[in-house]
């Protein structure tokens, strides 16, 4: 009698920017939901020219993205979600792409909307965004988890104003364009404690708070947005899914390292 099968893994499709040095972008997105169990699968949305001391150039995938994301279309049944992170498509490519997650419909949605990366050059103002937030939100069910500077910039702040907004003035244009919930990362306000909110239409629920560790870490946008993925597909509520993320955010923050001894720590691959 064969041996019964273990049970299929969930598919966490990560959608996002290509650094080759593996710090953050779709390398980190793998490396992080593989290591919760998961069967990563990478689209890339944008490609870069990038390091551990800045990003020099970004640019728009070689292939359609559309046409990769149709081509795994068979594999994207049962138990799966979708990541959408660093995005170099123009306006008419991305609502192709919003289009065509609407059609295959994920289960878990999260989008990490990025700016730009810490170092290095830009890409996208809070009039891209939400562009992008037009195209995607309105499908419904997707969680967004900007920090205090792009959801600052998504809401029109002026620079001056970020670190006095209050969470839910934050949040509010995020739920108004469509978002089910907005999830703010802390690590970007001042002061020696870390405090994440989730935000909703219901109300505010803040995190647990905790120390400001030291240093700063590559791909911690990613990092978390990939885990909570991962652990949403593994059964984690919202909520549950974004606190243990940043549980294991600090658990990883010792092990980072600086390949080659340049440039800003970034996390170390789990051992086996």
């Amino acid at each position: 009698m064969d041996a019964p099968q273990p049970p299929a893994p969930p598919i966490a499709l990560c959608l996002g920017g290509m650094d080759p040095s593996g710090g953050a972008g779709l390398i980190r997105d793998v490396l992080a939901t593989a290591a919760l169990g998961c069967q990563p699968m990478a689209i890339s949305l944008a490609e870069t020219l990038q390091n551990g001391l800045a990003c020099a150039r970004i640019e728009p995938p070689g292939l359609d993205p559309v046409a990769c994301l149709e081509n795994l279309a068979p594999h994207l049944v049962g138990r799966w979600g979708v990541k959408i992170g660093l995005c170099a498509l123009d306006a008419s490519a991305f609502r192709r792409l919003a289009a065509t997650l609407r059609q295959l419909a994920p289960p878990v949605r999260i989008w990490d909307p990025i700016l730009a990366p810490t170092s290095g050059v830009g890409l996208h103002d809070g009039h891209d965004l939400a562009e992008m937030a037009q195209a995607l939100l309105p499908m419904g069910g997707w969680i967004v988890s900007p920090n205090r500077g792009e959801a600052a910039a998504f809401a029109g702040l002026a620079p001056e104003t970020i670190a006095t907004a209050t969470s839910r003035e934050l949040a509010r244009p995020w739920l108004e364009a469509g978002a089910a919930a907005v999830w703010l990362k802390g690590g970007h306000a001042h002061g020696e404690q870390v405090q994440d909110a989730w935000i909703t239409g219901e109300g505010t629920d803040l995190l647990e708070r905790a120390p400001r560790l030291p240093g700063s870490r590559r791909g911690t946008g990613c990092f978390l947005a990939a885990t909570w993925l991962a652990l949403r597909l593994r059964g984690a509520s919202d909520r549950e899914a974004a606190t243990a993320a940043a549980q294991r955010l600090r658990n990883h923050w010792p092990r980072a390292w600086a390949p080659g001894g340049v440039g800003r720590p970034q996390f170390a691959p789990e051992a086996p």
